[in-house]
């Protein structure tokens, strides 16, 4: 996710997905270690972000670093430890569940919306009977995005209506009636547009099925087998849990004006789309855990990497997004941003190196540049020719959420 400057919330519970335009990666020097992260995350900071915490993983070892603050106030640094809202990450573990019961033979991913949400896709164009399970975990459904509804942005990410309603609940239902009041952004399977809608109806899906909340299902099938101790699934519980640090938003769609502590909210206007509260270290376990085989069998696997093309050298899959870097290194994983928190999280298809970090402010930094700090900077002394100076590549703006 590159997150520059954000001139919007209204996709706060989605991920901005961006990728490295194709070309030559400026290397750091030889034998830098992560020195190039580093600097990337100081860098950020230096844009505008308050704390910076990163988590790495390469092959056995493990390297974590935090930049910047955790809290404005009292000038606490951000922790290695610190758990934080995910956003959009949350979708890779919904259709981790969905796939799941796809090999128990509980569903199909061809299966349409109608055959187990009957009459809740419909309206205005939307006709779940056209839909299928396969569509909605790699947005080509064409279903609207409930958090592109402009009264839905105000109630919910400008100013005066987030701390008015900060902590109410809203129903998966609602939010998937906030965008049957909209035509669809395409015919079925015609194009490709990223939709929160999607995966709060791939949660209520999971619902229908296992006759437990997605959460539930979350929890016994991920969370707990993988021991992410640091992960959950906050329903409509407001605070974060400890460690963490603060979340900060301007709430007014530009990186000026006053900075708010939008810590404490209700989780419920993203749900499966985005609630999920997790830490570097845990989002580098699952990430590496699903790429490894250790969650999916072989041809769920296969069917969460099959892509769909969304910008150049980047795809979506199910859930998963692919990735191609500025040195030729591709990386999968999702990136995810809520009020005042920005993540992502990226892994090798081997699995053997990750990385994942979060962004306590949601208005500036560049995320790009760390993920390509990380993976390009020996990377390309070694592919480039031994160029030398700070890991930085072009990036492409972020495509619309």
């Amino acid at each position: 996710m590159t997150v520059r400057v954000r001139t919007t919330l209204v996709a706060a519970t989605a991920v901005a997905l961006s990728v490295a335009v194709a070309g030559p990666a400026v290397a750091a020097p030889a034998g830098g270690g992560h020195d190039a992260t580093r600097r990337a995350m100081e860098a950020a900071v230096a844009d505008g972000v308050p704390g910076v915490t990163a988590t790495a993983r390469d092959g056995h070892r493990t390297w974590s670093e935090t930049a910047g603050v955790g809290d404005l106030r009292t000038g606490e640094p951000r922790s290695e430890r610190d758990r934080y809202r995910v956003g959009s990450i949350t979708k890779t573990f919904v259709a981790t569940v969905l796939l799941q019961l796809e090999a128990e033979g509980r569903l199909s991913l061809d299966d349409t919306v109608d055959e187990w949400l009957p009459g809740v896709v419909e309206g205005n164009g939307h006709d779940g009977g056209r839909i299928t399970l396969r569509q909605l975990l790699n947005h080509t459904s064409g279903v609207y995005n409930y958090t592109a509804d402009e009264e839905f942005a105000r109630t919910h990410f400008a100013e005066d209506g987030f701390f008015e309603h900060r902590y109410d609940t809203v129903t998966p239902r609602e939010l998937v009636g906030v965008a049957m009041a909209h035509e669809p952004d395409f015919e079925p399977g015609a194009s490709w547009n990223y939709s929160n809608t999607n995966y709060v109806l791939a949660g209520m899906v999971i619902e229908e099925v296992t006759g437990r909340p997605y959460g539930d299902e979350v929890r016994r099938r991920v969370i707990e087998p993988l021991k992410l101790r640091a992960t959950s699934v906050p329903g409509t519980r407001a605070g974060l849990p400890r460690p963490s640090s603060r979340a900060y938003s301007k709430l007014d769609g530009t990186a000026t004006g006053p900075t708010y502590d939008v810590t404490r909210l209700n989780p419920s206007i993203a749900g499966p789309a985005g609630e999920m509260i997790s830490s570097s270290a845990d989002l580098n376990r699952f990430y590496t855990a699903l790429l490894r085989g250790r969650l999916l069998p072989a041809k769920q696997l296969a069917e969460m990497t099959t892509t769909v093309p969304v910008a150049k050298g980047a795809s979506y899959g199910l859930g998963l997004m692919k990735r191609e870097l500025g040195c030729g290194v591709t990386v999968w994983g999702h990136g995810g941003g809520i009020h005042g928190s920005s993540s992502e999280a990226v892994t090798t298809r081997d699995g053997r190196h990750a990385l994942a970090f979060n962004f306590n402010g949601d208005w500036s930094g560049d995320s790009d540049a760390v993920i390509e700090a990380e993976f390009c900077a020996e990377q390309g002394h070694h592919a480039r020719g031994g160029a030398t100076g700070t890991a930085v590549a072009p990036v492409a703006p972020p495509l619309p959420s």
